[in-house]
């Protein structure tokens, strides 16, 4: 279940309110307490898990297909009566905050933290896990007002995969959210972004890089070219990050770039680990290689592509977790489903020429570089 209302939504100097609520809203539903509600998971055998994205609050589960029903009852408490009981209200506050030291204790992390709020403008470069700075500003009637204003049905959506019918959910669903009101009046301002370079000194062996440039939306009809460009560079070890930057020279540990496709836009976010005797370097080449996207692709880094890709794709076929992700997923970037036999003709039919064209139309350019070490870098 996708709830709009996630960390882009969180309040100026409330950053984490989002994040919290997918805690607290879990600890105690209707007439169950928090022991109450994780037993009767336990009960049903349901695999839960409640998480806040940038655009939404997501809730969700797996179970045998016997127990969706009363699952799917406990869930609907969950989003319609949470107790927001304030006896447990320390002990979100305490997993929101050692979520966030982890961060600050694992620069690779937080240098693709920080790197996303500086390429994205506010608020869609707000932190998922928030921020330590607002964290004290974090209070029960902030966490409840947030729910006031976003857990609303219009804007919700609900996947649900595996050995049942909508003939079968379809009544649960109608007993259970037909009391659901209120209409989600939220709406996404867009406010100034960060700098585009970028240093935080930490004293460390080791220096973490990195890099965004602007790509293009998950909706935009030249998206499976765009996944493509990325996957030529980061594909597996025989993608061009691996191979130019750690294999031949050397240079880093860890090197990868992954396309952020947002609703309407998008970035290319990229990292690479490294000593700080060579970190200049690794900079130089990373940067030279996303540029020399542009000179040429071969056909055999395209096959390779779509080879990775259809094995993914079979993958996903498996799992009845991703592909409800996936029917989630689809409907609130494009408003419908699609099948995987769609993806999978979308693949087929990339080639180098159309691959170059969007590397072409969207340049490795316009960089965000962010470095967390102990020296600065050019």
């Amino acid at each position: 279940m996708l709830v709009p209302g996630g960390s882009a939504f969180d309040l100026p100097g409330h950053n984490g309110t989002a994040t919290a609520l997918a805690d607290w809203i879990s600890r105690g539903a209707g007439d169950r307490t928090s022991r109450e509600v994780l037993a009767e998971l336990d009960r049903l055998g349901v695999q839960s898990r409640e998480t806040a994205s940038t655009h939404h609050l997501a809730i969700s589960g797996a179970c045998l297909s016997e127990n969706l029903a009363p699952a799917l009852r406990l869930y609907s408490d969950v989003l319609l009566r949470p107790r927001f009981d304030e006896s447990e209200f320390d002990a979100v506050l305490s997993g929101v905050e050692n979520e966030l030291l982890s961060i600050e204790d694992d620069p690779q992390k937080k240098v693709m933290v920080e790197l996303v709020r500086r390429c994205y403008p506010f608020p869609w470069g707000q932190p998922n896990e928030g921020t330590l700075a607002d964290l004290e500003n974090l209070s029960p009637e902030s966490i409840r007002e947030h729910y006031r204003r976003a857990v609303r049905p219009n804007g919700a959506i609900l996947g649900i995969a595996g050995h049942v019918t909508l003939a079968d959910v379809l009544p649960v669903l109608e007993q259970s959210l037909s009391a659901w009101s209120g209409s989600n009046e939220l709406v996404l301002i867009e406010g100034q972004r960060g700098p585009h370079r970028e240093h935080l000194p930490h004293e460390s062996s080791q220096t973490h890089i990195g890099i965004a440039y602007p790509a293009i939306a998950y909706s935009d009809p030249d998206y499976y070219a765009a996944w493509a460009a990325v996957s030529v560079l980061s594909g597996g070890m025989s993608a061009r990050l691996f191979t130019e930057v750690r294999e031949k020279r050397g240079l880093c540990y860890s090197v990868y770039a992954s396309l952020n496709a947002m609703k309407d836009r998008g970035q290319v976010l990229c990292y690479a680990g490294t000593t700080a005797e060579r970190a200049q370097e690794t900079l130089d080449v990373l940067r030279g290689e996303l540029v020399r996207l542009g000179d040429g692709i071969g056909e055999d880094e395209l096959d390779r592509c779509k080879a990775r890709a259809k094995s993914s794709l079979i993958m996903a076929q498996e799992s009845a977790g991703s592909r409800a992700s996936s029917l989630s997923r689809n409907w609130y970037h494009l408003g419908r489903t699609i099948s995987l036999e769609e993806v999978r003709s979308k693949i087929e039919a990339l080639t180098v020429s159309t691959v170059l064209d969007y590397v072409h139309a969207h340049p490795a350019t316009d960089f965000t570089i962010l470095t967390v070490g102990p020296d600065e870098l050019n």
